[in-house]
């Protein structure tokens, strides 16, 4: 148990410093990790949206998978499993990606942005603790997904194989791949270092299991704090590095892609917490199991990347002068469709 603790905290270490370091070093301001506006970057290179600000394949994303991938192949951990309710995980996939939007980043950029000082953070995080309780508690009622199972080998590298294809895209520049030369997609840390701490926090990741929903999900089940551990150590050295690299700056006004709008903020990282419960895993968590074999895991990921398309095919996301009609109808469909999993599932005890 010490020894997973101990892994626990070195992840949070270098999600907190990995976080705050590629923001210094380039990437967006109090982004310097995010999981969701990363998918959106990688869909509109792919083209599967047109907004050309934000296309541009980070090998953050690319590093957490092959990371996870490399270290689950080298410990034996690498196990291939799936077929749990494989259209419902694409689904809470694309919900999940609609909530960030709205919100404007993933939960490990929630706890970002609270340790640069922005209070409009505040909101997101009580948000993602009442859908983390919400599903604890139908998990408590007999709530349980279908039962994965072994499945042959192959299937495990499809998701490795796509990261690494998506690294070589970015390192060979084909004409078919859109890259942003101004806006959030222009802004990045250099590509060495980028990809380096992508593949140290998902190799560590991989080890720790360290998950934002799963650490609030164990904590709320049972009073386990292995997991929480490595988030709050997360927050705590982002929160330090923020202060002493001058980023921290306290206030909810003009904040870095943020809004005031704090109900809905509120509602959408509920979402995130919720359906990131239903499918055990977070979206930085998705990627994680994806590299490590998990099939389901895998289809979650793709249903982020149509998400990361659709918020902005479709406007289901959030400006600085907050959330679009189309974001809110989204987020608050996306809350009905997880209730209405989360209550089919329940099993009698």
């Amino acid at each position: 148990m010490l020894r997973m603790i101990d892994v626990s905290i070195v992840t949070g270490a270098l999600l907190g410093l990995g976080g705050v370091l590629l923001a210094y070093l380039g990437n967006p301001a109090n982004s310097g990790i995010c999981v969701s506006c990363f998918v959106e970057n990688i869909a509109g290179a792919l083209q599967l949206h047109n907004d050309l600000r934000m296309s541009y394949i980070r090998p953050e994303l690319t590093g957490f998978v092959l990371g996870s991938f490399l270290i689950a192949l080298q410990t034996g951990r690498f196990r291939v499993r799936g077929g749990s309710a494989p259209v419902i995980r694409f689904i809470m996939g694309f919900f999940i990606i609609v909530g960030c939007a709205v919100f404007i980043g993933c939960p490990i950029k929630m706890f970002l942005r609270l340790a640069a000082g922005d209070l409009t953070a505040v909101a997101a995080t009580l948000g993602l603790i009442f859908g983390v309780w919400l599903g604890v508690r139908y998990i408590k009622g007999g709530f349980v997904l279908d039962r994965d199972k072994q499945l042959s080998q192959i299937n495990g590298f499809v998701m490795p194989l796509f990261a690494l294809l998506l690294l070589l895209f970015l390192l060979l520049n084909p004409s078919f791949i859109k890259t942003g030369q101004k806006g959030p997609a222009a802004w990045h840390a250099p590509l060495p270092v980028s990809l380096l701490i992508g593949l140290a926090i998902g190799a560590f990741a991989q080890r720790s299991g360290l998950c934002i929903t799963g650490g609030i999900r164990n904590f709320f089940l049972a009073r386990e704090r292995t997991l929480l551990n490595g988030v709050i150590t997360a927050f705590s050295v982002a929160l330090i590095l923020s202060i002493l690299l001058g980023q921290f700056r306290w206030g909810m006004n003009a904040q870095p892609a943020s809004h005031l709008s704090h109900g809905w903020t509120f509602l959408a990282m509920a979402l995130v917490g919720l359906a990131s419960i239903l499918i055990d895993g977070c979206p930085f968590r998705q990627l994680i199991k994806a590299g490590e074999g998990d099939v389901d895991a895998g289809i979650t990921t793709l249903g982020m990347l149509v998400g990361g398309a659709l918020v902005y095919a479709w406007i289901l996301r959030s400006t600085s002068a907050g959330p679009t009609l189309e974001g809110k109808i989204a987020v608050l469909i996306g809350l009905i469709f997880s209730l209405v999993v989360a209550m089919a599932f329940r099993r009698r005890r």
